[in-house]
């Protein structure tokens, strides 16, 4: 009789993650076959054809944005289809606004500082430092404080690219391969891939951000070419396996929800029927739900339970002095641009309020 092989406590949270994942989407195949009929296809033009690409990985894009292009694809009933692409598998993660712009691809998931996107408000995509604390903070501040305005008429000057919506991601820790964390001082020296904002402000403490390839980090940290990543939360690094390679992962959370967003080539935008637009739409927010849940749920439970990397923290002399920097960091760049001081703004007053709402806002 073969023994049943225990599972570690990561690996049981991991399970039943994914056991998540696949009730989602044939929950979403079940509802789209029992209410559409047989596939319709344009006998002149055949089913519209769309490549998207995102920002992630295969093993994170499973969570981030593939059950939305399943749900999509079925429920568009023949009428569109969506090619889903992973990171630099059409082009580099660098080149994605380029190459929606031109055409190559017919839209992206990313946010807008790790795409280089060419407006004044690129900074604020993915990690701005302590602009939110949770993951409802950002659907709170485009809806509720003006962001989704802004977003609107940056991209409306810029020709050929629309932006579609924002949505949030994991919060952002460090995760060391054998270096660990228990000062700023620690930090100096450390090579450690990451997104352009919280990579800057992160450098003042000789934190070094290096861009590769997404697909060759885990290699990276096993040669000795990175020290760490600064990229994600907890239920990331444990998915993506990079809580594998590294020893140590640090509870200070820089910033508590990343800003991502979708994008479509305005001229392939435009040639999708109302009815398919909006269900596009739909699927996106079905997807900020989803992902909002996957990441929420696997947060504080891999912190807890997870046996892999032993936690470290900083000092609360030094986590406040981080604090203290992160507000010139704010009024800096709120002088970058009319624009930028208005994003700066709404963040203010949205922690202004939250902390004058006290428990559990804040």
């Amino acid at each position: 009789m073969t023994e049943k092989k225990v599972q570690s406590p990561s690996e049981a949270i991991l399970a039943s993650r994914r056991n998540f994942l696949r009730q989602s989407v044939v929950g979403a195949g079940a509802v789209a076959g029992s209410t559409l009929a047989a596939p319709y296809v344009n006998a002149q033009s055949g089913p519209i054809k769309w490549r998207l690409q995102t920002y992630s990985g295969a093993p994170l894009g499973a969570h981030v944005i593939k059950p939305q292009i399943d749900a999509f694809n079925a429920a568009a009933n023949g009428e569109m289809e969506i090619e889903l692409y992973y990171a630099d598998q059409l082009v580099p993660t660098a080149d994605l606004f380029r190459a929606l712009q031109n055409g190559t691809l017919d839209a992206v998931q990313s946010d807008e500082a790790t795409m280089a996107s060419p407006v004044d408000i690129s900074v604020f995509g993915g990690y701005f430092p302590f602009a939110t604390r949770y993951s409802l903070d950002v659907a709170a501040l485009f809806r509720y404080y003006g962001l989704k305005e802004i977003w609107e008429e940056a991209y409306s000057e810029v020709e050929g690219v629309t932006w579609l919506s924002s949505g949030a991601w994991d919060p952002l820790h460090i995760f060391t391969v054998d270096k660990p964390i228990r000062s700023l001082a620690d930090m100096n020296g450390l090579r450690v891939f990451g997104v352009p904002t919280a990579g800057k402000f992160l450098s003042r403490y000789g934190l070094i951000p290096v861009t590769i390839p997404w697909d060759n980090v885990e290699v990276a940290m096993q040669t000795g070419e990175l020290d760490g990543v600064a990229w994600c939360g907890f239920t990331e690094a444990y998915e993506v396996g990079w809580a594998d390679v590294c020893k140590y992962a640090l509870t200070n959370s820089v910033t508590g929800a990343w800003f991502g967003s979708y994008f479509a080539n305005t001229a392939s935008w435009q040639k999708v029927p109302p009815h398919l637009q909006e269900l596009f739409r739909i699927t996106i927010d079905q997807s900020h739900y989803y992902r909002n849940v996957w990441y929420w749920g696997g947060e504080a439970k891999l912190r807890v339970e997870g046996e892999k990397m032993e936690l470290t923290s900083l000092p609360a002399e030094e986590w406040a002095q981080v604090l203290a920097d992160s507000k010139g960091f704010w009024d800096e760049v709120a002088g970058s641009s009319p624009r930028a001081a208005k994003v700066v703004e709404a963040f203010k007053k949205y922690a202004e309020t939250m902390d004058k709402a006290g428990y559990p806002y804040r």
